[in-house]
């Protein structure tokens, strides 16, 4: 399911409702600010850990957003962390309500809907089941309930050509607005599955150590970028400029490994095909 980063900004010409324009007057007029600071509006689903989600502070955390933090900090801006209904995204994107989608957003298959940064993060969908399930394969999911989050990427897997049969199969697809109910469910009983990436699946067996288990053979494989509006070339650029220095200074490499996604990692990989 999702995103990131940040950069000059353009609001009122680019849409975006960011700050960096091609002139410094411009940018003072188009920049959205609280006092003498420019904000970066990242929109994110509060409830998918660990890239973004509410700890037990009642703060709001997780890696994308730490990331975010960093490029914001970088730049001198203030980052406002703006949660969002994922199935109402693109209208928060165009709306200029927010300046990206960062947050375990999806690049496959949405490539000429946005404009992307460099892909950071290698990701499967996968299915979890409970630990004592007699579930071994995708195939044993026929006649069985399988909760998926609305409008995300293991939906997306499910509904295309590849697994419609797979769908067709089981007793009831439900779609949950995020997966943290869709796991609540999942523990109670209510359901024999869930579809979801497999960084939220890990996060999830980690934090209920013995409860859940993923099926070995991922459902499709897919990638995260962070996401702009169509044409925010000027924002993106300036993100990911700085989203690469922050690989380059060993700060993602930190970040990734607090969260358990340092394996995940590819930031390295596509910027080295970029380059070629």
């Amino acid at each position: 399911m999702k995103k990131r980063m940040a950069a000059l900004f353009c609001a009122g010409t680019l849409l975006a409702g960011c700050a960096g324009t091609a002139t410094e007057d411009q940018a003072a007029a188009d920049a959205k600010d609280t006092g003498d600071k420019q904000t970066f509006t990242v929109g994110f689903d509060a409830e998918f850990p660990p890239y973004g989600y509410k700890d037990e502070n009642g703060e709001y955390t997780g890696f994308d957003l730490e990331l975010a933090q960093a490029v914001a900090d970088m730049e001198g801006w203030e980052l406002v962390k703006q949660p969002i209904d994922w199935d109402a995204k693109d209208m928060e994107l165009s709306s200029g309500t927010i300046d990206c989608i960062w947050n375990g957003f999806t690049m496959d298959g949405r490539e000429d809907q946005y404009t992307f940064s460099t892909p950071y993060i290698d990701n499967s969908q996968v299915f979890v089941v409970p630990a004592d399930s007699d579930v071994k394969t995708a195939e044993d999911l026929a006649g069985k309930n399988v909760g998926v989050q609305k409008d995300s990427s293991a939906l997306a897997a499910l509904e295309s050509e590849d697994h419609k049969a797979l769908m067709d199969s089981f007793a009831n697809l439900t779609q949950y607005a995020d997966y943290n109910t869709a796991m609540m469910d999942l523990e109670a009983g209510g359901l024999d599955a869930v579809a979801m990436d497999v960084g939220v699946a890990d996060y999830q067996l980690t934090s209920r150590e013995g409860e859940f288990r993923k099926l070995e053979k991922p459902l499709a494989s897919e990638v995260y970028a962070i996401g702009f509006l169509k044409g925010n070339d000027e924002l993106k650029d300036k993100v990911q400029e700085d989203v690469y220095k922050l690989y380059d200074d060993r700060t993602v490499d930190k970040i990734a490994d607090k969260y358990g996604l340092k394996d995940f990692l590819v930031i390295d990989k596509y910027r080295a095909d970029k380059a070629d």
